[in-house]
C-alpha cells in the first residue's frame, strides 16, 4: 500500500505539471500533503514534516546556490567568461575549437544552471561561427554537451549538490568521482556527436535577433589568470578536501582545516570574495557595480530554490510517514543493482516531468531508502540519480526549447540532436558509475 501511495503522489505531480501546467514548487508541496495524509499522518504532522524537509534540504545548500549564482554573474558581467573562452580558442586554434568550447562549458557550468550558462556562451558561439564560417552545430554542440555534463556529475553545480545533501554524501568525494566520469564521457560525446552523419548534414543558420548579447572588447575583459582563478578556486579547494578524506585520518589537523575551507559553501564564498577585487576595482569596475551583479544574480534563482526546497519536503514526508522504511524493506531483496534502479527512477521522472531539477529532487526522495540499504557508496548513488535525471530531454523540458530556438532547429532536428546526446550522456554516465562501484565498493 505505501508504494501505491507513492505512485499516486508521483502521478499527481505529473498531472499537475503536464496537463495543468502548475509550477513545480506548488506541485511538489501538494504531492507531499497528499502522500502524508494518505499515509495517515496527522495534519500538524504533515505540516511539520514539510517545513522540516524544506529547511533541512536548503540548510547549507542555500549558501551554495547563492554564492554560486553570484560568482557566475560577477564573472559574466566582468567579461571573465568571454576571456576564458576566447583565450582557449586562441591558444588551441580553430581546429580545436570544439575542445575549447567544451572546456569553457565545464568551467562555467560548474556553478551555473544550464539555461544561465547557455545564454552566456551562445554569443561566443555565434561570433566564432560568423568569423570562421563553421557549421553552427559543430561549434555549439560541444558547449551544450559540456553544460549538460556539469549538471550530471559535478558539484558545486546545484543539481548534484542538492542530491548530495539529501543523501548526506561528501561533496568533495562526489566531485572527485564525478570528474573521473565527466571528463572522458563529456569529451567522447562532445567530439563524437557533431560527427554523426545525420547531424553533420544539418546546417542551421544563426537566428535573427538572438545574437545581440554583449561582446566585450579586449580592453574591457580581465586577464585570463584572473578569470580562470575565480572559476577554479572552489573546484581546487573541494578537490583537495576529497584527497585528504581519502589519504588522511579523521583527526589530522590539515584535514580538519580542509573540511572547513574545502566545504562547498566556504570554497564558493572565498572565490566570490576574491572575485570582488580581481573582477571589480582591479579592472576598473566599482564595487557598487559588482554588488549590482550579485543582486541581479539571485532573482532568477528564487524559483529554483523553492523547487529544491519542495523536493526536500517530499523526501521528508516519505521518511516521516514510514514510506521510506517500507521501500527500504521491499527493495532489499530485489535482484537488481541499486545503482541501476536509482538511475531508472530518475530517468523515468525526467521523461515524464521534463524539468531535471524537479525530476532529480523527486527521485532523490524515492531513492534515499534504497541508497541507505544498498551498501553502495552514497557519492556513487548521487551520481546515479543525477545522471539519470539528464536523460531523454524532449518537448516538456524548458532547456530543450531554448536549445531548439537559439540553434534555429526544427522540432525533429532538435529531437535528433539533443534528445540523443542527453540519453547517451546518461547511459554512459550510468556505465561510469557501475565501473567505479567495482573499485570503490
Amino acid at each position: 500500500m505505501p508504494l501505491f501511495i507513492v505512485a499516486l503522489g508521483v502521478a499527481l505531480i505529473l498531472i499537475l505539471m503536464i496537463p495543468l501546467k502548475l509550477n513545480g514548487f506548488v506541485a511538489l508541496i501538494l504531492a507531499s500533503l497528499f502522500v502524508g495524509l494518505l499515509q495517515g499522518m496527522p495534519l500538524n504532522g504533515v505540516l511539520e514534516s514539510i517545513s522540516g524537509g524544506v529547511g533541512g534540504q536548503l540548510d547549507d545548500l542555500i549558501l551554495i546556490l547563492g554564492f554560486g549564482a553570484m560568482l557566475g554573474t560577477v564573472m559574466a558581467d566582468a567579461g571573465a567568461a568571454q576571456r576564458i573562452a576566447n583565450t582557449l580558442i586562441d591558444k588551441m586554434g580553430v581546429k580545436r575549437v570544439q575542445v575549447a568550447m567544451l572546456i569553457s562549458a565545464y568551467i562555467l557550468g560548474i556553478t551555473m544552471f544550464f539555461e544561465v550558462a547557455f545564454v552566456l556562451l551562445i554569443p561566443l558561439v555565434f561570433t566564432i561561427v560568423r568569423q570562421t564560417k563553421m557549421n553552427l552545430l559543430w561549434v555549439a554542440l560541444p558547449a551544450v554537451v559540456g553544460l549538460s555534463t556539469t549538471h550530471s556529475f559535478l558539484p558545486p553545480h546545484p543539481g548534484p549538490s542538492a542530491v548530495a545533501g539529501v543523501f548526506e554524501a561528501s561533496m568533495g568525494m562526489t566531485l572527485l568521482y564525478g570528474l573521473i566520469i565527466a571528463i572522458p564521457v563529456g569529451f567522447f560525446i562532445a567530439l563524437m556527436w557533431p560527427r554523426i552523419p545525420f547531424i553533420k548534414r544539418l546546417n542551421p543558420s544563426i537566428p535573427e535577433g538572438l545574437g545581440s548579447s554583449k561582446i566585450f572588447t579586449e580592453k574591457e575583459m580581465p586577464s585570463f589568470f584572473a578569470s580562470i582563478s575565480a572559476a577554479l578556486i572552489p573546484i581546487v579547494l573541494m578537490a583537495i578536501l576529497a584527497v585528504t578524506e581519502i589519504t588522511l585520518p579523521e583527526d589530522n589537523v590539515f584535514r580538519g582545516y580542509m573540511e572547513f575551507f574545502g566545504s562547498a559553501p566556504i570554497a564558493l564564498m572565498i572565490a566570490l570574495l576574491i572575485s570582488f577585487y580581481i573582477l571589480g576595482p582591479r579592472i576598473g569596475r566599482s564595487l557598487s557595480d559588482v554588488m549590482k551583479s550579485c543582486s541581479d544574480s539571485v532573482k532568477p534563482m528564487a524559483m529554483i530554490i523553492l523547487v529544491i526546497g519542495a523536493g526536500g519536503a517530499f523526501k521528508q514526508v516519505l521518511v516521516d510517514s514510514g514510506v521510506a522504511d517500507y521501500i527500504q524493506e521491499l527493495t532489499s531483496g530485489w535482484d537488481i543493482s541499486p545503482i541501476i534502479l536509482a538511475w531508472l527512477i530518475a530517468a523515468i521522472l525526467r521523461i515524464c516531468l521534463g524539468s531535471a531539477t524537479v525530476a532529480v529532487m523527486t527521485a532523490a526522495g524515492i531513492v534515499l531508502p534504497i541508497a541507505q540499504a544498498s551498501g553502495v557508496s552514497m557519492e556513487l548513488m548521487v551520481l546515479a540519480v543525477t545522471s539519470g535525471s539528464v536523460a531523454f530531454s524532449h518537448v516538456n523540458d524548458p532547456g530543450f526549447w531554448m536549445y531548439k530556438e537559439y540553434l534555429n532547429l526544427s522540432l525533429g532536428d532538435a529531437l535528433k540532436t539533443r534528445t540523443t546526446y542527453t540519453t547517451a550522456l546518461a547511459i554512459l554516465g550510468l556505465g561510469g558509475v557501475l565501473i567505479l562501484n567495482i573499485f570503490v565498493g
